[in-house]
């Protein structure tokens, strides 16, 4: 028995008028295959050209392991200079990963070789944040603290992506006080005896390819893994519905600040809370 998953809708390419009315508008996720390939970046993005333009710099590296209260929100577990961390990814599956990383203010030729799209979005002009993973490495199942849509460009490789909408939370463990489902679910080999819940979810998946954007609408829960080393860019636009705002100025001002403290005050005795109180939630 698996994940009640259906394969997300795919174009090669679109219109403004269509991609606002079809999908922006609609909330509905969309693959966008040739969106990039008048870019730069379609030609000379791979791991060789970024080990070549940013091989001296150091960059922050996320792995698997269980949140933990000792760490903070969004700390690194490892550093690497980039050139290290290449020669890792090519030579062998590895876990590390790099998040959210402003790879373009360290290497600012990048921003030449890719083109804001012209497709409906109010997109915020801020640095694009780049992401980058080994082998069969994994990003837990979680959606963003800011609700953003979320243009989401792949390079070098293939990514698998599966996505949630905000109406199957009830289904996928979310833990409290946090952005994630419980860690210890393999959404590729889910348990359904632990998690009956997963057999009530419906879901999206597709698998991008070098230059294939993912369109993610706001509130999307997504599971990403790297089926070979590669790295993604991501570009966001706000939340066009008002709730939404109001829930990402919760997440960012509210709900982040109360849990840092808690794991502060409680340690691992909140984080042992969240997790039981996901599982212990029935629908």
């Amino acid at each position: 028995m698996s994940l009640i998953l259906t394969e997300i809708e795919r174009v090669k390419t679109i219109s403004k008028e269509d991609f606002y009315t079809n999908y922006y508008k609609k909330q509905k996720p969309v693959v966008i295959e040739q969106l990039t390939s008048d870019w730069p970046a379609f030609q000379k993005w791979n791991l060789n050209y970024i080990k070549e333009i940013a091989g001296d710099k150091t960059v922050p590296l996320y792995d698997d392991r269980p949140v933990s209260h000792k760490d903070g929100f969004n700390e690194a577990h490892a550093k690497m200079k980039m050139s290290d961390y290449v020669d890792l990814l090519q030579s062998k599956p590895t876990n590390y990963r790099i998040f959210l990383y402003n790879l373009m203010k360290e290497v600012p030729s990048l921003k030449e070789d890719f083109k804001w799209p012209d497709i409906g979005l109010k997109l915020v002009k801020q640095l694009p944040m780049l992401f980058f993973g080994g082998e069969n490495s994994k990003v837990f199942m979680h959606y963003d603290i800011d609700y953003s849509n979320i243009l989401h460009f792949h390079f070098h490789g293939q990514k698998k992506c599966m996505l949630f909408a905000p109406n199957q939370t009830p289904y996928l463990y979310k833990v409290p006080h946090a952005l994630i489902s419980r860690e210890d679910i393999d959404f590729d080999n889910p348990n359904f005896e632990k998690y009956p819940l997963l057999q009530k979810a419906n879901g999206l998946i597709t698998t991008l390819n070098h230059g294939e954007m993912l369109y993610m609408p706001e509130g999307y829960w997504h599971y990403m893994k790297y089926e070979t080393p590669g790295f993604s860019m991501s570009l966001r636009a706000f939340p066009r519905n008002i709730s939404n705002l109001s829930k990402a100025a919760y997440n960012v001002f509210i709900m982040r600040n109360f849990d840092n403290f808690m794991r502060k005050w409680k340690g691992q005795q909140w984080i042992d809370y969240k997790n039981n109180k996901a599982l212990n939630n029935r629908t």
